[in-house]
């Protein structure tokens, strides 16, 4: 059971992504080309999401809010938990 858990962690915000992509139109204009959202995908999926909520939500300003979001997501990506959970 544990490991399903892990498993639905790792895989929830590239789950998420790609149904944004599929059924929305959520990453239109927000990237000059599709290698930022690809790379994005890969390797820091919270990460963009949190980029592209400040974007669509904020109207891209960055403030202390949006600051320490975009730390704390970056902490998730590229946390140690996350190279034991794959």
């Amino acid at each position: 059971m544990p490991c399903l858990f892990a498993f639905g962690a790792l895989i929830a915000p590239r789950a998420l992504v790609v149904l944004l992509w599929l059924l929305t139109s959520w990453f239109e204009g927000l990237f000059d080309s599709a290698l930022w959202p690809v790379l994005g995908f890969v390797f820091l999926p919270t990460t963009l999401l949190w980029y592209t909520a400040v974007q669509h939500w904020y109207g891209g300003e960055w403030g202390a809010l949006q600051i320490v979001g975009i730390v704390i997501a970056l902490s998730i990506d590229a946390s140690p938990a996350s190279g034991r959970r794959r």
